[in-house]
């Protein structure tokens, strides 16, 4: 798992004292905290696993009398049926971090499968796919995570990252020119210029300032192929808004480097994964 433990740990944390309270009425009340009891931990589509890791953390922080089996790891591809890992330790506590476990590992499965099928329709082209900053409040680095397992890039982390120049910014400056040029002039030589343009006067200005990536935001497949051609590998090129499975295998014949998708993070299914209690 590339998350560092203490980030997960706090997130985990956080999740456990909201759902458990101080008390669960059902499991406390009725069974016995010397019980033991085994989980499998199923899968019941078909699709990409991520965050078993994070998964498993949350029992452990639980108690550390948990053991595990782990069959499948993260980027594994999933059958439905396929028993991913194999929990053991108090009944009381497996069941109160069921709900937790779960939600963490079905969300982040099914950004990962969602990110599959993008990299798959792009196959035979030179786009890659990308998500955007726009991630569930606490959930970035962990969303962000769950589209490299299935086989995506990362755009920027937050606004420390890259010096992204949207259309406001743009329209506040004056124009594109005075934007990049004026943001040079203070900006530090590791950090990067990425330009939003809406059209292709907008593309050829943004190319000739030096822009390090030009972004085509909403534009039509001749429109970008043209601002491609214009471009001319002088900035990396980046296709983004209102991207589907339907359209997105022909904004990658375009010729763009990078096609970003925010649904894969913001609107994504979760994955269906269940935990069965052994008898």
């Amino acid at each position: 798992m590339m998350l560092p433990e203490f980030y997960v740990d706090d997130l985990i944390r956080a999740a456990l004292k909201e759902d458990i309270n101080y008390v669960d009425v059902a499991t406390d009340l009725l069974l016995d905290p010397a019980q033991i009891a085994t989980a499998h931990m199923l899968a019941k589509a078909d699709g990409v696993l991520c965050g078993l890791d994070v998964a498993l953390r949350v029992f452990q922080l639980l108690s550390s009398d948990f053991t595990f089996t782990v069959n499948k790891k993260d980027g594994d591809t999933l059958r439905k049926g396929d028993i991913i890992a194999t929990v053991t330790g108090p009944v009381t506590l497996l069941l109160k971090g069921e709900r937790t476990a779960l939600n963490l590992i079905q969300h982040m499965s099914g950004i990962a499968t969602a990110t599959a099928q993008l990299v798959a329709l792009t196959e035979g082209s030179n786009a890659t796919i990308a998500d955007t900053r726009k991630t569930l409040p606490g959930m970035r680095a962990l969303q962000k995570y769950a589209v490299t397992c299935g086989g995506g890039k990362n755009h920027r982390f937050n606004l420390s990252d890259c010096a992204m120049l949207k259309d406001n910014h743009i329209d506040a400056a004056g124009s594109i020119t005075a934007a990049v040029t004026g943001l040079r002039k203070k900006l530090g030589h590791t950090v990067k210029i990425e330009v939003e343009t809406r059209n292709l006067d907008e593309v050829a200005e943004a190319a000739q300032v030096g822009a390090d990536i030009i972004m085509l935001d909403n534009m039509d497949n001749d429109t970008m192929t043209k601002a491609v051609e214009i471009i001319d590998g002088r900035a990396l090129t980046e296709a983004s808004g209102g991207i589907t499975h339907e359209t997105l295998q022909g904004i990658a014949k375009t010729g763009v480097d990078i096609i970003s998708v925010g649904a894969i993070t913001h609107s994504v299914k979760a994955f269906d994964i269940s935990l069965k209690i052994q008898k």
